[in-house]
């Protein structure tokens, strides 16, 4: 009778802890969805705030428009003008004849032999649009027409313009520029990684690679830190520090700095911010990265791809009635890499320490595939 009891007892117990269960869950289903509903609140808020700010930048950036002048007018000098353009004053220089093409683009044309009237023009920003193989005798040539654009009263009145190289190294050309171009001239290195071909219809979320290098005759010093060592290859990351400054050989630190700006500073950082929001406008994805970062990556993502382009070029492909899309795939690699110049190839190389070692790579590998079959091969014919 007792143990009937107990069991009977025990109902209303289940019942009773189910219901409280059932309840808790209840009431946590609630907050969770109170809470879901307060998030998109606040998604919306930021929403708004975020929408609100781009239009004060907007409105800061047509205020001042930038003067940029881009010192080679080829094909890629060609198409970032017609989108610098939209958002300020635009003149190119360049060794041919391109006042024809410049013109029908709303671009004023001064030809390269007369860079005094080019700098004259009263740029903000200097872009270097020409070639690797031809940068360092661009760079010399350019440097002391700068240097009396910049002493002359009327004219830069001790400041310089803001000088932006658009190469695909990075090392050599920041090495050149800082030791070629007066201290007046600020610096920045960048890399669009993108061109005509696929960024003609639009920007958005394409990699623009930059390092801000000198600002007010102060080298930055940007020190992302990968470990190139063989060693470290399969555990090789990227760690992003704080920048720090090197003047007068002493190191300081970004914080520091604020509180000793100069005019020449200020109207550096603005002026370098306002080129860059050009492209964050474009809807560019905006990589800050050191140059001795962005050749470590770009030997083995850019340059590779340029070299196995290359090797497969030379072998001549053409399609066939029965090409698969993994094929199809390989010519249009041939095609895109081959259709660049050899100069873009070379300078790929001979200018970024990196890629030599790449080529190393290419060879033990395919020297490995090659024995993995002759293995297989073996061993298949002794069964």
């Amino acid at each position: 009778m007792n143990m009937k009891a107990g069991a009977n007892e025990s109902i209303p117990n289940d019942k009773v802890r189910q219901k409280k269960e059932r309840s808790a869950s209840t009431d946590e289903i609630q907050a969770q969805a109170g809470k879901i509903e307060e998030l998109k609140k606040r998604e919306a808020e930021l929403s708004r705030l975020l929408t609100k700010v781009r239009r004060e930048k907007l409105a800061a950036l047509r205020s001042r428009p930038l003067t940029i002048g881009i010192l080679g007018f080829g094909r890629f000098g060609q198409f970032i003008a017609k989108t610098f353009n939209k958002h300020g004053t635009v003149v190119a220089t360049s060794r041919s004849d391109y006042s024809s093409v410049a013109e029908p683009m709303g671009v004023s044309y001064v030809p390269l032999s007369d860079p005094a009237s080019f700098i004259g023009k009263g740029l903000d920003v200097i872009i270097l649009a020409c070639s690797i193989v031809s940068f360092e005798g661009t760079v010399k040539n350019l440097a002391p027409h700068l240097k009396e654009w910049i002493d002359d009263e009327d004219g830069g009145n001790g400041r310089g313009p803001l000088i932006v190289d658009v190469l695909s190294v990075k090392e050599h050309p920041r090495q050149l520029l800082v030791d070629i171009l007066p201290k007046e001239c600020d610096i920045m290195c960048t890399h669009p990684m993108f061109g005509p071909d696929s960024g003609g219809e639009s920007w958005n979320d394409l990699n623009f690679v930059y390092e801000r290098t000198r600002i007010g005759g102060v080298l930055m010093d940007q020190q992302h830190g990968t470990d190139p060592s063989p060693d470290n290859t399969n555990n090789r990351r990227l760690i992003f520090n704080r920048s720090s400054l090197m003047k007068s050989n002493r190191r300081v630190s970004t914080v520091h700095l604020l509180k000793d700006e100069t005019d020449s500073h200020i109207e550096g950082v603005d002026r370098m911010e306002r080129f860059l929001s050009i492209w964050e406008e474009e809807g560019c994805n905006m990589v800050e990265l050191s140059c001795k970062d962005h050749d470590f990556f770009a030997a083995s993502s850019q340059f590779l791809t340029h070299l196995t382009g290359r090797i497969l070029g030379e072998q001549g492909l053409v399609p066939t009635p029965i090409d698969t899309k993994g094929f199809e795939n390989v010519l249009n690699l041939v095609k895109s890499t081959t259709d660049d110049s050899f100069d873009l190839f070379y300078g790929l190389y001979k200018f970024n320490t990196n890629s030599r070692n790449t080529i190393i790579k290419m060879q033990k590998s395919m020297e490995g595939v090659v024995q993995q079959l002759e293995k297989m091969e073996k061993e298949n014919d002794g069964v």
